[in-house]
């Protein structure tokens, strides 16, 4: 069972980045010492908050997180040019060790393909495409590619990734087209957190099912799950310390046309949250990993909650549940 957290560096505008940068820092180094597994960073362009870029954000991280995993979580693909990513991707996981995970997705934000000029009903075409270059200029000999979005005539990568073929690669969706698309391609799925459990639950079935009749086996298979987590003495406890802060962190997605943030608030607080004891959280955890979960990231900043109350609830856990599912 593995634990890791996700870092939600969104900040109101005119906020001092680097003040916040410094206190990722310290975040970091925290929950690397408090014995987590993997630490990721988030990805948007153009948003209404400030949010710092992942890539240059994770290589300042890299040096204080240990041996963690450190990763995006996840990075828009279709957003930038295969061969820019290959060649970024393959200099961060070379700087981190061979620890990088490259989290994607396709994006759906409409502004931001606007503004990069794509038609955003070629997202998932563009980021599958992406995908196909980066893994031909990580084998270091000189390719060429004539595809739907790029062409590319006799280029070699100058710098390649130290993990072989290249980084693990998780994808993340949010409906069953995608997931089942995932599964077809032998990609960890990043199980989203606003989900309920039961859809969370029955679309992972969904996806192990369409993964085996790919012909992909289970073993050593990765299954990342997305949450919330705020452990306290009781769920009304940890939604008085928190729930605020989350909330408003989710209410920044309405605009995108997320509008079920608001609506189903209340389906969302109480069936995709891990908020609660520590009795609470590993009930969760246990009955999550029964239906084959075994990465879970959390993420415990959001708009507003002071950083001191981040580093209690990862401390917290970190005391309280993690050791109830380690040796």
């Amino acid at each position: 069972m593995k634990f890791g957290v996700l870092l939600d560096h969104q900040y109101e505008f005119g906020d001092d980045l680097n003040r916040r940068t410094g206190e990722l820092v310290e975040f970091t180094q925290h929950v690397r010492d408090l014995g987590y597994d993997s630490v990721f960073g988030i990805h948007h362009y153009l948003s209404s908050l400030s949010t710092p870029q992942p890539l240059p954000l994770l290589s300042r991280l890299i040096d204080h997180s240990g041996d963690m995993r450190i990763g995006t979580g996840i990075l828009i693909l279709p957003m930038g040019h295969p061969v820019h990513w290959a060649e970024e991707i393959a200099t961060i996981d070379q700087m981190s060790g061979g620890r990088f995970v490259l989290g994607i997705g396709s994006g759906y934000r409409e502004d931001e393909f606007n503004a990069f000029g794509i038609e955003r009903r070629t997202r998932v075409s563009r980021m599958n495409e992406s995908l196909e270059v980066m893994r031909k200029l990580w084998t270091g000999e000189k390719i060429s590619h004539q595809g739907q979005h790029f062409q590319i005539e006799g280029v070699r990568c100058s710098v390649l990734p130290a993990q072989k073929p290249g980084p693990p690669v998780w994808v993340g969706a949010n409906g069953p087209i995608g997931i089942k698309r995932i599964a077809g391609q032998g990609h960890p799925w990043i199980a989203p957190s606003n989900v309920r459990r039961n859809w969370a639950v029955g679309n992972l079935a969904d996806y192990r099912a369409e993964r085996k009749a790919a012909g992909f086996g289970e073993e050593g298979a990765v299954l990342p799950i997305h949450r919330d987590l705020c452990v306290a003495d009781s769920f009304e406890e940890a939604y008085e310390i928190a729930g605020t802060a989350v909330r408003a962190s989710y209410n920044e997605y309405v605009q995108y046309g997320m509008d079920y943030f608001d609506t189903q608030w209340e389906g969302i607080k109480h069936k995709a949250l891990f908020f609660g004891s520590p009795d609470d959280i590993a009930a969760k955890i246990e009955d999550f990993a029964q239906a084959g979960f075994n990465h879970f990231v959390f993420r415990a900043q959001w708009l507003g909650l002071p950083i001191e109350r981040s580093f209690e609830i990862v401390e917290r856990f970190a005391r309280d549940v993690m050791p109830r599912f380690r040796p």
